[in-house]
């Protein structure tokens, strides 16, 4: 049996697992952020309409998200995080292959295939990462892994801004959506091979999890559901990035190198409020003296993104800056608050069935919601707005009746 070892030793270990896996995040981020800073104009440019691209969208998030409810319940049950891990990152080499599509239903594939990883990929690496972040804080350990693939989520979409002032002085044509695409498997290679470094490393990372005086019932409780259900309206009115270059391009409002462009701004934002965020998160636990303490900052989304669908769907550059700037500090939330949150009220044995509930929960929202977007940005854009808007102070209710189930406790 092993022995469990001093606690400075596993704080080390634990960071030195954060880390890791900052870098393998930063590596896929450059991949799959990238993409995602061009992919609604890249479909545009394919002859995809708005309906079509918010479909795509939808559907990529859904089985991003839906399909970790299995992933994560079989990651779980056999507990092979790391299987899972390989595999969800390997399908990352559908973004290089985006390069060799010429219409928009091969690349719908490979966009949706993208998405499929992350589901393989996410509740397995979320509940390892959760292992090694109860050493030294979930808020920063999350934030700071949060931090570290922003820098790869910045780079990524700077690289796609550059090819297209280098070729096209600021616009782009098929050709160089495809040159940037291929560029992008130097990352994923790279990537891969740093998944390889950290299993090496970590083969067993479930012994950093501290033993905790706390303990959680083996079932998820309460708060778990109505935090789901928190979860799934402030989801389902945040518009994915997809729909807004859509906007942008279609509206011309940004032009098609400033796209990727500020994409990269908004990540860079997202990067430094993710450490702040976790940093405030884990305060709030200590201040509080609750496990489930940060959870007060969940008020954050619902208050910030309402704004980003009056901002961004304007045709002011200003305000369209403005509302991509929020909706970074809004995704650095999302990216912090909810997954530290997860490792603080499911059991070690339930978290990747949480992650997985959790991520589901979060796929139909924005399935739900990309549909939803592209339908109405057809019809009437002051409809869309107040419709998204409507559907973040939906949530604040739920928000108050999770702080009520854990004043019960």
């Amino acid at each position: 049996m092993e022995q469990r070892v001093p606690a400075d030793i596993m704080k080390k270990k634990a960071i030195q697992v954060i880390v890791l896996f900052g870098l393998v995040s930063l590596f896929g981020d450059m991949v799959y952020e990238g993409a995602r800073s061009v992919n609604g104009p890249y479909l545009k440019t394919l002859g995809a309409n708005a309906l079509v691209v918010g479909l795509i969208g939808g559907v990529g998030e859904f089985v991003g998200y839906a399909i970790r409810l299995l992933s994560g319940y079989f990651a779980d049950r056999t507990r092979a995080y790391w299987l899972f891990t390989f595999l969800g990152y390997g399908l990352l080499i559908s973004v290089p292959l985006l390069a060799l599509t010429g219409i928009w239903q091969i690349a719908a594939l490979f966009i949706v295939a993208e998405r499929l990883g992350k589901a393989l990929r996410s509740p397995a690496k979320d509940t390892i990462l959760s292992q090694a972040a109860h050493q030294v804080g979930t808020g920063f350990g999350f934030g700071l892994n949060e931090a570290m693939d922003q820098i790869g989520a910045l780079v990524g979409p700077l690289l796609f801004t550059g090819i297209f002032w280098w070729f096209g002085r600021g616009e782009a044509i098929l050709a160089d959506y495809q040159r940037g695409y291929a560029l992008l498997a130097i990352p994923f290679v790279l990537l891969m091979v740093c998944v390889v470094v950290a299993f090496l490393k970590v083969p067993s990372p479930e012994s950093l999890e501290p033993l905790s005086k706390d303990v959680l019932p083996e079932k998820l409780s309460p708060v778990f559901w109505f935090y789901n259900l928190f979860s799934f309206l402030t989801a389902m009115g945040f518009v994915s990035f997809v729909m807004l270059g859509f906007h942008f391009k279609a509206t011309g409002v940004l032009t098609d190198a400033q796209i990727p462009f500020f994409y990269a701004v908004a990540m860079a934002v997202d990067g430094v409020a993710a450490l702040l965020i976790g940093l405030a998160y884990d305060r709030l636990k200590q201040v509080l003296n609750a496990r489930e303490g940060g959870l007060f900052l969940l008020l954050l989304l619902p208050l910030l993104s309402a704004w980003i669908p009056l901002l961004a769907f304007s045709r002011s550059f200003g305000m369209a800056v403005l509302g991509i700037v929020i909706w970074g500090i809004v995704m650095a939330a999302h990216e912090t608050i909810m997954k530290s949150a997860i490792a603080d009220i499911t059991p070690l044995k339930k978290r990747g069935t949480g992650y997985g509930i959790f991520n589901t929960t979060y796929g139909v929202a924005m399935l739900v919601g990309g549909g939803l977007t592209g339908f109405l940005y057809g019809i009437s854009i002051p409809v869309l707005v107040v419709v998204l808007s409507t559907l973040q102070f939906l949530s604040v209710p739920v928000f108050f009746w999770i702080n009520r189930e854990i004043g019960r406790k």
